[in-house]
């Protein structure tokens, strides 16, 4: 039995529809997502943003270009974000992983605070991460292990805290390694120190990739050391050792004059008794 005429009018008009109507622009508006909340997260003293607006992030590509500062797009998505040196503030939003096409992500020597995001682990392609000399926070996400086509890691001259995440020494591409000048503390893991003597070809991060942290260590910085004294407590030694030398000095000083003074009192003594003694 065949279907009623309207109903197949109906199916008609809907694949008329279909193949009128322009694709879905899903990727667009990935992207839109991660520069509208990367901007509300960053403030702009410089107005070196100051295209960065709504109508732009509409339509932030137009093939290979872009009018956005620090944007580069390849193929219609954005490919790069570089805004280093901007005098920018804020923090880094967690929506930059919307850039789902994104490959090299430079927001260095910024002002930027506050976390490095765990969401960045989302962006697969990612080869260059440089998020150095700013004023970030906390833990080095673990997740950016997840990231398996990093090339550049570079987070030195923040204030990052904690341990450096043994899943990073997993990453095989990774060619440069910095989170030096942070707060870091425990072991350097033995995937991301000097490799020198494995298989060839692996990348080498020596000391200047983890100098100026304090309670790091481990090769290639010295090994863990005991807790010294402070410098105040060496200081306190130090002259609570003089002044109990001194005193002990002085004491037996005394004690010598003392037993001197009672010796040649006994020797006054015996000679008068020798001298009044009668002759018999």
């Amino acid at each position: 039995m065949e279907p009623p005429r309207p109903v197949l009018l109906c199916v008609g008009l809907l694949l008329l529809v279909e193949l009128l109507l322009p694709p879905p622009t899903l990727a667009e508006s990935d992207d839109q997502a991660c520069l509208s909340n990367l901007r509300r997260s960053l403030t702009d003293p410089n107005s070196s943003l100051q295209n960065w607006t709504r109508a732009n992030f509409a339509a932030p590509c137009n093939g290979f270009t872009s009018y956005l500062q620090g944007v580069t797009c390849n193929n219609g998505r954005i490919y790069k974000l570089s805004l280093a040196g901007l005098a920018l503030g804020g923090a880094v939003s967690p929506y930059v992983s919307n850039c789902t096409n994104l490959q090299s992500l430079d927001l260095s020597s910024n002002q930027l605070s506050g976390p490095v995001p765990s969401e960045l682990s989302a962006l697969l392609n990612l080869a260059v991460l440089n998020l150095s000399s700013n004023r970030l926070t906390g833990p080095i996400p673990l997740q950016l292990a997840l990231c398996a086509y990093l090339n550049v890691i570079d987070l030195h001259a923040n204030l990052l805290s904690g341990t450096i995440p043994d899943q990073l020494g997993l990453l095989v591409r990774l060619s440069t390694f910095d989170v030096s000048y942070n707060r870091l503390e425990g072991p350097i893991p033995v995937l991301l120190a000097n490799r020198s003597g494995l298989a060839a070809g692996l990348p080498r991060f020596n000391a200047s990739s983890f100098i100026g942290n304090r309670d790091l260590y481990g090769y290639p910085l010295p090994p863990m050391r005991g807790k010294g004294l402070s410098v105040l407590a060496i200081v306190g030694i130090g002259l609570g050792s003089g002044l109990l030398s001194l005193v002990l000095s002085f004491t037996a000083v005394c004690i010598w004059l003392r037993v001197t003074e009672q010796a040649a009192m006994m020797t006054n003594d015996e000679g008068k008794v020798s001298h009044l003694m009668p002759d018999y």
